[in-house]
């Protein structure tokens, strides 16, 4: 089976929906003829031609919509924000015009669309390219947002949000983009052709909406986690030597609450990570859920560990990206109370 880094996952995503379905279409910032700024749609302009995949004006509510008006009729727009960092000046498209459509038509239209975003930090973006900001999506109904944490899941996963007929954030770990990272910056960079979920079968299939995955089995405590933090996880607990069930959530609006619970009813505690910041996160979401599912399964409090309430800084990265350090300290908090 070949091998692919996450970006190859996501630009073979592209090219298998673009091949099956005419009504496909790409484009965003630079992602024509320049094949974007990551080379995520490199070649499927000269594959495809310019009428399919073409570069948009610096204009991201223009890029979205000018995508909302194409979805509505009839096409499958999957455009690219640069950074996650720039889709602010869209929001308002996002929130009031693709996430509403269905509800304000009657079912009359929809809005079969995906806005692929880098997001998150490790890469010495600083403040303005490494911004997490799912929790804008998650708390917007008429919106699913994902969050893929390898090669496999992010073309099976594009592949499934290309094909949905609502609209899609697809958010995609820049940090995970040539190589898995648990969090240790201070070790060598490692590849995807090496690890087992860089292994991307050619042609078409889909990853399930809706539905986590089980990256470990343990008894001890349940780490959720998606994208970067999975890999965090794991590490944490391999450095804690703790026996914990790691739920990579993939999907996280609608949310696997189903496999969620039935984890922390077996383990009795629970560990949320996500980079993003803490207040309002996501991750207050999903404590509020185990809390309401499983309270009197539970034996010490949820613990959160997420990026702190401040622009993300440059010069101290690693003090704000939350790392197994942390991470580990949250594990043995639930485990000795």
């Amino acid at each position: 089976m070949p091998r692919r880094t996450m970006i190859e996952a996501i630009r073979d995503a592209m090219d298998v929906m673009m091949g099956r379905d005419a009504n496909v279409i790409v484009f965003g910032e630079d992602v024509g003829y320049f094949g974007g700024v990551f080379r995520a749609t490199q070649g499927l302009q000269a594959k495809y031609g310019p009428s399919r995949c073409f570069d948009a004006p610096i204009n991201e509510s223009g890029i979205v919509g000018t995508a909302i008006g194409m979805a509505a009729y009839g096409l499958r727009p999957c455009v690219e924000i640069q950074f996650a960092d720039y889709m602010y000046p869209a929001y308002d498209q996002i929130v009031s015009e693709a996430a509403r459509i269905r509800h304000r038509s009657a079912g009359d239209f929809t809005c079969p669309l995906v806005i692929r975003m880098p997001t998150g930090g490790g890469i010495f973006g600083g403040q303005t390219h490494s911004q997490s900001p799912e929790a804008l999506f998650t708390h917007v109904s008429g919106l699913m947002t994902i969050v893929p944490s390898n090669p496999y899941d992010a073309k099976g996963l594009l592949i499934s949000a290309i094909e949905s007929p609502d609209p899609v954030i697809f958010l995609e770990p820049k940090r995970l983009y040539n190589g898995p990272f648990d969090g240790h910056h201070d070790r060598p960079i490692t590849s995807w052709k090496s690890h087992p979920l860089g292994e991307v079968p050619e042609g078409h299939y889909t990853v399930p909406l809706g539905k986590a995955a089980v990256r470990r089995h343990g008894e001890d405590v349940t780490i959720l986690a998606y994208g970067t933090m999975v890999h965090v996880a794991e590490a944490a607990a391999d450095d804690v030597g703790v026996s914990a069930d790691v739920i990579d959530l993939r999907t996280l609006i609608p949310v696997d609450l189903e496999t969620v619970a039935a984890s922390v009813k077996k383990t009795g505690r629970c560990v949320i990570v996500h980079e993003a910041t803490r207040t309002s996160g996501f991750g207050a979401e999903l404590s509020a859920m185990v809390q309401e599912e499983c309270f009197y399964h539970l034996e010490a409090p949820i613990e959160r560990v997420t990026g702190w309430d401040t622009p993300y800084p440059h010069a101290q990265e690693w003090d704000y990206f939350p790392g197994p350090a942390r991470v580990g300290q949250a594990l043995r908090r639930v485990m000795e109370a």
